[in-house]
């Protein structure tokens, strides 16, 4: 009975994991940016729910509200930042660094602004369903079901739209893509914007199940990482599936190991991915 609780709760991590892997393979792959400042852009997301709902506005509006000022911010810093480095032709190492930079700026901006403590959403208690001889509580349902319905909404979006269709020509091959009329710009405006949006929903995701803190994008940057080196770098749909490989592996890990070592869980995945399969599990495209 322990386990499948562990289990349950693994599918609800691995969906919050999921929707910020998708993110930063997106960017990965048509960028080529290595985003470290990605875990605290998904902290931003669950911030700025917690300051909507703040106001008085219900979760599902202010998770709204929360994913868009994300967006917001990563197309600022794409503005500001990251479209005048690539204007200078500046080295993936040099903007790796960068974004570590940015991770810290973002992190105590909001230790600045709402100190370090704990925070939570303005909301009742959560029950418990029974399935079987498992209780689970309906904040992981919750997240289940989210997280299930932006992977869809992702799916159709990459798949059925004409803006989709050209983030996946840029992400195989930029130059041609340009050659054929392709505004790269624009698509690059849209990946942030895809990317921030499912980020920020799971960091709002992840404040229903846990307090809102600092940090918590930071703690979730290696497991985001290890999802996406296992599903294949550059591929949403492998990065999907690492990220519930990973969420399980990580809470299923504690029912013989003390929590503190679920990072290292996530790590030992990491590294026997490229030991044995550096590629990854599919191959790293959309």
């Amino acid at each position: 009975m322990e386990l499948a609780q562990l289990l349950i709760n693994g599918l609800a991590l691995g969906g919050i994991i999921a929707l910020g892997s998708v993110g930063l393979t997106l960017v990965y792959g048509i960028l080529r940016l290595s985003n470290f400042a990605h875990g605290d852009f998904l902290t931003l997301g669950a911030y700025a729910t917690l300051l909507v709902n703040s106001w008085g506005f219900p979760l599902p509006l202010a998770m709204v509200a929360g994913c868009g000022l994300t967006i917001g911010a990563f197309v600022l810093t794409e503005t500001i930042l990251w479209a005048p480095v690539r204007r200078r032709r500046t080295s993936p190492t040099t903007m790796m660094i960068m974004s570590i930079g940015l991770a810290l700026f973002i992190r105590n901006g909001l230790i600045l602004i709402w100190g370090g403590q704990n925070q939570n959403y303005n909301l009742p208690v959560f029950g418990a369903v029974r399935l079987g001889m498992v209780q689970v509580t309906t904040n992981r349902i919750v997240v289940l079901g989210l997280a299930i319905l932006a992977v869809i909404v992702l799916h159709l979006l990459l798949q059925k739209t004409a803006v989709g269709r050209q983030m996946r020509a840029v992400a195989d091959n930029p130059e041609l893509a340009k050659v054929a009329g392709v505004n790269v710009q624009r698509v690059i405006l849209w990946t942030w914007v895809v990317a921030g949006g499912v980020t920020a929903l799971g960091g709002a995701m992840y404040g229903l199940i846990t307090a809102v803190r600092p940090n918590m994008g930071w703690f979730l940057l290696l497991p985001m990482f290890a999802a996406v080196i296992l599903g294949g770098i550059g591929n949403p749909y492998g990065a999907i599936l690492g990220a519930v490989i990973v969420g399980v592996a990580q809470e299923v890990s504690t029912y013989w190991l003390p929590s503190e070592y679920k990072l290292g869980v996530a790590l030992v995945v990491m590294m026997l991915v490229l030991l044995v399969r550096p590629q990854g599990l599919f191959r790293g495209t959309m």
